[in-house]
Parts: structure tokens; C-alpha cells; sequence
């Protein structure tokens, strides 16, 4: 299936819902509820792997605005999942 020349908005709400989501996971953004920042590697790890999942599934598919948000989106997260998860394995001082 050729790739559509359109980009379909949904599709980039979804994308920054789930980057924002994960964001949220990793202590980037304060709990909405709590205002508290809190880190929940598991949650996070789940989101980066389905937008990563969602490439495979999408390969050929999307338009290159799409396409570009969504790998925009994993490497921009990548990272700061890799920092949390490091960080996580540093034992306290306190």
C-alpha cells in the first residue's frame, strides 16, 4: 500500500498523547492528580515499545510527517528511559 500523501491528525494526537504519557512516566512531567514527579520504568518501558512496535506496523503507510513525529517521538524518549532506568540502579544516600 503506497504511502498517503495526507497526514491524519489523529494519528499525530496519538503519537503526542503516548510521547506525553510516557513523559509522564518518566518523571518529566508532574502527576496531574498529585502534582508530585514520579517514575514508573515499567509504564514507560510499555509505551516506548509500542510506539516502537507501531513503526514496524506501519512501515510504508504513513505520511513523512507521521513518520517523522513518531520517530522523533522514540528518540527523543530512548534516552530519558535509558537515564531513569541507570538511575534507578544507583542506590540512595539517604
Amino acid at each position: 500500500m503506497p504511502a498517503s500523501s495526507a497526514a491524519d491528525p489523529r494519528f499525530s494526537e496519538f503519537v503526542l498523547l503516548q510521547a506525553q504519557n510516557a513523559g509522564l512516566f518518566l518523571g518529566q512531567l508532574p502527576n496531574p492528580y498529585t502534582g508530585e514527579k514520579q517514575i514508573t520504568l515499567r509504564a514507560a518501558k510499555s509505551v516506548l515499545d509500542s510506539l516502537e512496535m507501531l513503526v514496524a506496523k506501519t512501515r510504508g503507510n504513513l505520511s513523512p510527517e507521521e513518520s517523522r513525529l513518531l520517530t522523533t517521538a522514540i528518540a527523543n524518549l530512548t534516552p530519558l528511559y535509558a537515564k531513569a532506568a541507570d538511575e534507578s540502579l544507583i542506590p540512595s544516600n539517604g
